[in-house]
């Protein structure tokens, strides 16, 4: 039988493990599970016959390079920063191999060694990054085939909670990584392209330059713009494109309250608060203030931020319980952004019976013929339980889907790559449509860039 080798089963691996075990008998596939939590992993995989969990410590050198040696491909759904050993062990040992993670500069490092050895290095092939590269380049791709010129790209998307679900203040709960979500935007200055003209936004103002649009069906949402957004101009093949601009979706009115945390500095991850465990809520929000022997917090906080008593920004904050003098940090030497993401966990992890939603949003404008074109496209998935998330679905059926096709060497490219050639996106993106995985498509008077934000 084929070997699969799938490293990690967190909460991205049901969709995955379940594609794999689906197709295990008519593809003769055996799928090894290994994870440092090895109830986890049985519980994903339950009692098939071709598929085994195992006790795996990535950090442990034997044992990680012994199970990827038995593999014919390995999947590594790990922490993005742990890829790496990884990679090194299946380039040393003839394994091809793929991740949902972005490229980092020490999984490029290895392409020529990958071609030397003929293997596939498969990276950003989940949800975002991955089905935006596959979905983005098959229409790009049309356009120019049919003699269009790309003159503008915008590309959005958000992990959020499912509207039957969506019933708190902030219209948002963690449905991926909670770290990842307090420190969105951090570590540099956000760019982009608008109308020819190059724009940037510092961090302490990125929460307060939005830009609004809508959804068939799902109503408005607000956009914030990535860290790079031109990294992959030339990936894309947009370099002489007027406007490119990524960014992250949520319902309107989050990011004009998460700037309240960005302006105390309750997201900074970059130092310890001393004697943090024995601090309650109302202790680590009054550390941001000024001393006052006759304000109380509240009163000090919209005074600071110049907050309305009336303004349901003040309502949000309320909600998230951030003034309560009984409960604990309980987290010794954590940073801000640690205590803020254990207070927010509070009230935004997913209920056993919510559901989760992932919404994708492209714009594309163009030239033929001395007329200007635009096409708008969005995909949205929603979850079915908190087993198969519509993350979980977005990003681990991709996955499978490159794997089984690397393993059946319909995608022969050798090196580091990432989706954008036609022999990955077209099947994959083809299939995904038989999983309710779909992007809708209409076309739209070209409108450009948004002159509020010229």
């Amino acid at each position: 039988m084929r070997k699969i080798l799938v490293i990690g089963s967190g909460k991205s691996a049901s969709s995955l493990l379940k594609y794999l075990l689906d197709k295990s008998a008519s593809e003769n596939l055996f799928i090894t599970v290994s994870d440092l939590n090895l109830n986890a992993a049985k519980k994903l995989i339950g009692n098939h016959q071709n598929a085994k969990a195992i006790l795996l410590d990535v950090f442990d050198e034997t044992s990680r390079t012994e199970a990827i040696k038995n593999a014919d491909i390995v999947v590594s759904m790990l922490p993005a920063r742990f890829h790496i050993e990884v990679a090194k062990d299946c380039i040393l040992l003839g394994k091809h191999m793929v991740t949902a993670s972005y490229v980092s500069p020490e999984m490029q490092a290895l392409d020529e060694d990958a071609k030397t050895k003929g293997l596939v290095l498969m990276n950003e092939i989940g949800v975002d990054p991955g089905i935006d590269h596959m979905s983005a380049m098959q229409v790009l791709d049309r356009i120019r085939n049919n003699g269009g010129k790309i003159i503008l790209f915008e590309s959005f998307t958000g992990g959020l909670v499912a509207p039957e679900s969506d019933n708190n203040l902030w219209n948002y709960k963690f449905t991926w990584n909670p770290r990842n979500v307090v420190t969105a935007g951090q570590g540099g200055t956000a760019k982009f392209l608008q109308e020819g003209t190059y724009k940037y936004i510092p961090y302490n103002r990125l929460f307060r330059r939005t830009e609004f649009l809508d959804i068939d069906n799902y109503g408005r949402f607000e956009v914030y713009a990535n860290r790079d957004s031109l990294k992959y101009q030339s990936v894309y093949g947009l370099d002489n494109v007027k406007t490119l601009y990524r960014g992250t979706m949520r319902r309107v009115g989050f990011s004009r309250a998460w700037n309240i945390f960005v302006t105390l500095g309750m997201t900074d991850d970059s130092y310890t608060i001393d004697d943090s465990e024995n601090m309650s809520y109302r202790d680590f929000i009054n550390a941001f203030l000024t001393y006052s022997p006759f304000d109380s917090v509240e009163l000090k906080l919209r005074h600071a931020l110049k907050i309305d008593q009336d303004d349901i920004v003040w309502d949000k904050l309320i909600e998230l319980d951030i003034f309560n003098a009984e409960k604990k940090v309980g987290l010794k030497k954590a940073t801000p952004a640690q205590i803020l993401q254990k207070i927010l966990m509070d009230s935004w992890t997913l209920d056993t019976n919510d559901k989760d939603m992932i919404v994708m949003y492209h714009k594309f404008g163009y030239e033929k013929d001395g007329k200007k074109y635009q096409i708008d496209a969005n995909m949205v998935v929603l979850g079915e339980d908190q087993t198969y998330t519509a993350m979980a679905k977005t990003v681990g059926l991709p996955v499978a889907m490159a794997t089984l096709a690397i393993l059946n060497k319909k995608i022969t490219s050798p090196g580091v790559q990432i989706p954008i050639t036609k022999e990955v996106y077209e099947p994959i993106l083809k299939e995904l449509e038989t999983f309710g995985v779909s992007f809708h498509e209409k076309e739209v008077p070209y409108l450009g860039y948004n002159p509020l934000n010229n």
